[in-house]
């Protein structure tokens, strides 16, 4: 019996893969454009960062990491996200020296061990931008507009900005404490996991997905009616600069996010019409992180962004994918003797930056002539006895049919003029 792959992963197949690369070249293009570099950071860290970063009582922390010992039994983690990891990299390699502001953008595969359901896998690849250094307001405004024109380059629609403030460390103290005096008598109606985030963090409680929890905290008291006044004049500020780009929002004071790190704004972009699990995009700010793995205290704020969500929104709105680049010229060999010719204008014609493939296996012309049309390439070259005693190819025009003679050595010549064949 065959090995499959593991369950939650998935292989991206060539017919996919073009699919992968239109979606990350036009991530870059948009981001370039508002001046963020990319980074790339190791698919694991040590388990510590994402302990002290993202949350003792998440449930990314507490269910769904891949940890595992290293071979001195220090406690490694596959990546369950990637703001951590980034922060660790801008402060392992000072990268604020440099810049005051640093403003970086990441795409690569993360990992959760949690149950695989439409668009959520176990490895699953994200795209995601950080803005480090500044609390201004109009960087909130600025990682939720590029997320918003990734969006737009790519086709999708029907997308809704949802969004909150948690407040900070000051505005938290009272209000966690007003929380739970709500939730004290409550605790016997809370699930199991609640009670202990009753105890560690009871905001965790409003990111419970079961009807009962959220019912209980319908009626709870909200941070964004608690906030100290900069926390509340923050706020006021990134609605006002949505409003004055016209980017509507809707308020969402139950919105909390699944990382203990963020700060004032929180956001999610979701898709209308994808039902529970509709969010495709989330971040906010996180002005105590740095601080939290060991730098000084630096603002910072981002989102990501799952790709395997955005393929599936895409699909589902009957997003038009671009055509995958066809094969130039595929060579077509009429007998195995004239294999060695048909390999040395292979060659020549990939040197001259044109695409170029043949059959290896000397199957027949008809043969042959079928995988050209599957791979859909552009031309053919047929080689045979009477072409190769002439140093001469029939070049055939797939599309339209039309084919002449050419000479061996003007091939690439009236490739690259359009063979003075219609195309």
């Amino acid at each position: 019996m065959f090995i499959q792959v593991p369950k939650g992963t998935q292989d991206i197949l060539p017919d996919d893969a073009p699919k992968w690369y239109y979606i990350e070249n036009k991530i870059r293009e948009v981001l370039t454009k508002y001046g963020y570099q990319e980074i790339r950071t190791p698919a694991f860290e040590y388990t510590e960062l994402f302990i002290r970063g993202i949350g003792e009582s998440t449930d990314i922390v507490t269910k769904e990491m891949f940890t595992f010992p290293d071979r001195k039994e220090r406690s490694l983690t596959l990546r369950p996200e990637g703001t951590a990891p980034v922060v660790r990299a801008y402060l392992e390699n000072n990268m604020d020296r440099a810049s005051k502001v640093v403003k970086l953008f990441y795409i690569g595969s993360m990992f959760r061990c949690e149950k695989p359901q439409g668009g959520r896998f176990r490895q699953f690849n994200q795209f995601g931008i950080e803005v480090i250094g500044t609390k201004s307001p109009e960087a909130d405004v600025e990682v939720i507009m590029a997320a918003l024109e990734i969006y737009e380059k790519l086709g999708l629609k029907n997308l809704e900005i949802v969004i909150n403030s948690v407040g900070c460390k000051k505005c938290r103290v009272d209000y966690i404490q007003k929380l739970k005096k709500f939730l004290s008598n409550k605790k016997d109606l809370l699930c199991l996991e609640c009670v202990k985030r009753y105890e560690k963090n009871p905001l965790r409680v409003f990111d419970c997905k079961k009807d009962s929890c959220q019912k209980i905290m319908e009626t709870a008291p909200m941070i964004t009616e608690n906030l100290c006044p900069e926390c509340k004049l923050h706020f006021e500020e990134v609605k006002s600069h949505l409003d004055d780009f016209k980017i509507k929002y809707h308020l969402d004071p139950k919105l909390v996010r699944g990382l203990d790190y963020y700060t004032k704004t929180a956001f999610e972009i979701v898709g209308k019409g994808l039902g529970a699990q509709n969010a495709i995009a989330g971040g906010g700010r996180y002005d105590d992180l740095v601080e939290e793995l060991g730098g000084k205290p630096t603002p910072g704020v981002g989102f990501a962004a799952g790709i395997e969500r955005m393929i599936m929104v895409m699909n589902q709105q009957k997003i038009n994918w671009p055509k995958p680049k066809c094969i130039d010229i595929f060579i077509v060999k009429v007998s195995a003797e004239n294999k060695d010719t048909a390999f040395r204008l292979l060659q020549k014609i990939r040197n001259s930056g044109l695409s170029a493939d043949l059959d290896y296996s000397n199957d027949s012309l008809k043969s042959q002539m079928r995988i050209a049309n599957k791979i859909g390439a552009r031309y053919t070259a047929i080689i045979g006895e009477e072409e190769l005693s002439k140093d001469m190819v029939t070049l055939r025009n797939m599309q339209t049919k039309e084919q002449k003679k050419v000479k061996l050595d003007e091939i690439e010549k009236e490739l690259k003029k359009g063979s003075g064949l219609n195309i």
